[in-house]
């Protein structure tokens, strides 16, 4: 704390680092899409029901309701009547890593731009992922994080 001369009065600093909250951004199938601030430790199952809840055909299966959130993360809850158009790195309903635009990438769960831009990077820097396991080589990628797309892509 530091005493302000005019007044006495005591001036609190927090670092970004020492942040109470975490602001994320809700798009897809929920009631109400948009940015949110919910405090640090909350869940995306906390985003989703901050934005108003899930619409009847948003599609939960593919995210992992339990995952902590990080501040500036997007989360995309899927229709389950979503077409995927032709000639994109979707295929079989599953996203090709290896071809995959940002905006494809970003769609997944818990990704956001951030680690979106990162998957990129690091194949134009390292050449196509042989498996799905080598995002774990990503740097910012962990075993939670893979768990929760491990079904939702693929290398082919």
């Amino acid at each position: 704390m530091i005493a302000s001369p005019h007044n006495g009065a005591k001036i609190e600093f927090i670092s970004p680092t020492q942040s109470q909250n975490v602001t994320v951004s809700v798009t897809g199938m929920v009631n109400h899409p948009g940015l949110y601030t919910l405090p640090v430790g909350s869940r995306v199952n906390d985003a989703i029901l901050a934005a108003g809840g899930s619409q009847s055909d948003a599609k939960l299966d593919g995210i992992n309701l339990a995952e902590v959130l990080e501040d500036s993360e997007q989360i995309n809850v899927p229709s389950t009547k979503t077409e995927i158009p032709a000639n994109t790195g979707i295929t079989q309903g599953k996203i090709n890593i290896n071809q995959a635009t940002l905006a494809e990438l970003d769609s997944l769960p818990g990704i956001g731009a951030e680690k979106a831009q990162a998957i990129i990077d690091f194949r134009t820097n390292n050449g196509n992922f042989a498996s799905i396991e080598d995002l774990l080589s990503v740097p910012g990628f962990g075993p939670s994080i893979f768990e929760s797309i491990k079904e939702l892509i693929d290398v082919k």
